[in-house]
This record gives C-alpha cells, structure tokens and sequence, in this order.
C-alpha cells in the first residue's frame, strides 16, 4: 500500500473517494485487526497513510517525529514516511475546525459537552478550547480518563449550550443508534456530529426536528483529508475545492425522497430524474406490492389501512442504508413520523406540491378514489408535507420545468 486509510473497520468509509477527487493516486481502504496493528506500523510498508477508529493513540509510539499540534492533542490521524522516518500529524482538528465554521457553530464563552474518549474526542476538546469555550466536559460510558458518565451529564449538565459527538454511535450499520437524547437539554444552540454515514445522524436528525443548527461530519472528512494531502504531497488545496468536493461527494451519497399527493407526478418525474443523473429509482408502493404478493387495493381489503401502514413502515425500514437513489414515497407515507426519520438519513425530501384540482383520481388509490376522498386527504396532509420537506417544487405542466426546480433544490 502506497497511500490510504487504516482502521478496524471500514464499511462505513468514504475515504477512497474523496482522495480520489483530491489527489491522482491509488488510495486504498484497509481494515487491520487489533491484533495486527504492531507488524503493520513496524513495517510501515507505505508513502502516507490516514489513521481512524480506533488506533488514533495506538499508532503514536512507532512514530519518530509527531507534530506539536498531534502531539498536544495525544491523538494522529495523518501518517507520512519520509526516508523510512514516519512523521504524525492531527489534521481533524483543521477539519473540526471548518466544519463549526462552516455550520456557524460558535463555542465562544459557551460550555460545550463532547462526547467520547478517543482519538477524535480530544481533538474535539482542543478544538473547542481554541475557539474560547467557557467549559468543555467530556462524556463517556466508562467515565475515565477526565470523562463524566452520561448519568452525570443529565443530572448535572442540562445547561450544556453546544453538544460534539465523537462516538460511533448511529454511524453505519446502526443508524439510528443515538448516544444522547436531546430532550433534556433545553439550551442546546448547536450540534455538530463527526459521523458522515448516515449523511444526518439520528442526534443531527433529532436536533433538527427539535429547530436546533446541527451538522454531520462530512464536511469534517473532506476538509482533513484536503489537509493530509498537502502533507502527503507537500501541495495545498483551497477553501473552494474542499466545498466542490464536499458537495459531489454528498450529492453521490444522498438520496432524493419525493413525497406529496397522489397523482402529482412523484413516479413520472421521479425516474425522469434519476435517469438524467445517473442514479437509481425506487417506488415504495412497487415495493410494497412486491412484499405484500398484492395490489394496493387488495391489500387495503384484506388488512386494512393500518396493515398497509405497516408493511409501508417495513419497507421504508429496508430502506435506511441506500443511497444515490431517488425515492417516491405513496401519498401517506410522510404519515408516520418514524417513515419521515429514516428517510431524512441519507435523503433530502421534495415535496412535490400539485393543485387540487391538477390531481386525478384512480381506482388503484383507495383513499383517494374520487374527488371528494382526494379533498379530504390533501387538507389532511398538505401541512405534513410542508413540515417534512426540505424544499418544496410548485409543479407545473411543464415537466422539465418541474425536474430542473428539483434537481436544483437536491444540489443546494
């Protein structure tokens, strides 16, 4: 391996990709056991690698020369060999840094909770130090090494104003994994997430819904990778390109949900789109249909609409780990508020707002059959898509009209 990231396990990891936009040079991802950690470092068979959960500590005593600010912190992420010498460095504390500024997360004169006692949660004090915290308090299961027990967080720490996960905890294969529940902190200004897949976090999704500013870490990832690789190669790398990046690598991870009425065009334009982008097309009452061995109606017949419901509610599950896919949801699925939470993890919803009277009955929807059932559903639902939609297309007869307002609203 000549250049790439190593870690226990990497699944989850978009690394590769973003080197790749970075720089022109294999980037490899490899998973190392525990118990391989030592040969592989003692070989140190590689020009420059980056260093993630959770050997960001483990690494530092085969180092010959580790940078002041790596060495402050007590955690590297960024490993370069130069003449068989292997030199550390911290470049998420610059990616921590971009991403708060980036988010307008501002920890000056704020007590600030951080959560986790790795690597990547030192940065986060350090980090939170240098832009004039009043107070940080680190959080942790175990409670050691300077770190407070959750307990204690909720009993003695409810006035925490900026709360940073540094845990895995809600990363892929768990995304809605949460480590704190917001609900008990009513002064909480911001939220910032190092997780990057789920795009949002359930924390980021929660602070959200609650109108709180919170980020996921994507924007993190690309902007210390864009620091590694000016170590790496000795070059630098602009505040622009890193939001170029930042934007292509999101916009290829995340999915486009459409919801809104039946009739308004979710499916037509739906597979319009993705096939203008390049990216796949799934319909949920297709997928419905498929599990349930029925149509709409007769599985409306034989179980109800709370059946239906709950077959709708399986599939959006199934759905939590997809990505560069766009959705169309049935008219009711933004219903159930946990449908709309797992779809807002790796997506962006378009609410495709039709006129009443631009809508069509058919037989195959029974709630919506004719025009007196279709009135009655639009004014029950027309403020819940409003609530759940990232951004709204006022659809018109022109079609590609309609595609262009919603392409442009997904790469905002």
């Amino acid at each position: 391996m000549e250049y790439g990231c190593i870690g226990e396990k990497l699944s989850h990891s978009f690394s590769k990709e973003i080197h790749a936009c970075l720089a022109d040079y294999a980037y490899e991802i490899r998973e190392i056991p525990r118990g391989e950690l030592a040969a592989f470092m003692t070989a140190h068979d590689f020009k420059a690698i980056n260093v993630t959960i959770p050997y960001k500590q483990d690494v530092m005593p085969y180092l010959d020369e580790i940078d002041s600010i790596a060495a402050s912190i007590g955690a590297v992420n960024t490993i370069v060999n130069r003449n068989g010498k292997l030199y550390g460095y911290n470049t998420d504390f610059a990616g921590m840094s971009a991403l708060l500024r980036r988010a307008g997360i501002d920890p000056a004169g704020k007590k600030v909770l951080i959560l986790g006692s790795g690597g990547t949660s030192k940065t986060a004090v350090a980090v939170a130090n240098a832009l004039g915290a009043r107070e940080v308090i680190r959080v942790s299961r175990s409670a050691k090494d300077g770190c407070i027990s959750y307990e204690d967080a909720l009993s003695l720490h409810t006035d925490a104003e900026i709360i940073l996960n540094t845990t895995p905890c809600g990363m892929y294969p768990e995304p809605n994994a949460q480590p704190l529940d917001l609900m008990p902190f009513p002064h909480i200004v911001g939220i910032a997430d190092a997780i990057y897949n789920p795009l949002r976090s359930q924390l980021v999704r929660q602070a959200q819904s609650l109108g709180i500013p919170a980020t996921g870490g994507l924007y993190m990832l690309v902007a210390q990778a864009a620091v590694a690789v000016e170590h790496f190669l000795g070059t630098t790398v602009s505040e622009d390109t890193i939001e170029e990046i930042y934007r292509q690598i999101r916009n290829d991870k995340q999915n486009l949900v459409l919801i809104g009425m039946p009739g308004c065009g979710k499916t037509t334009l739906g597979k319009r789109l993705a096939a203008k982008r390049g990216m796949a097309f799934l319909d949920t009452d297709d997928l419905i249909r498929e599990q349930a061995g029925a149509d709409i109606p007769t599985i409306f017949a034989k179980r109800g609409e709370a059946g239906f419901r709950d077959i709708e509610s399986e599939v959006i599950r199934s759905l939590e780990s997809v990505q560069n896919t766009v959705i169309a949801t049935g008219g009711g699925a933004i219903l159930r508020p946990e449908n709309v939470n797992i779809l807002r993890a790796n997506g962006r919803l378009c609410f495709l707002d039709r006129p009443l009277d631009a809508l069509v009955t058919t037989d195959d929807r029974p709630l919506s059959s004719n025009s007196d059932l279709l009135r009655q559903r639009y004014n029950e639902r027309y403020d819940l898509y409003c609530a759940a939609a990232d951004y709204t297309v006022d659809c018109v007869s022109d079609m590609s009209h309609n595609i262009r307002l919603m392409e442009e609203g997904f790469t905002k």
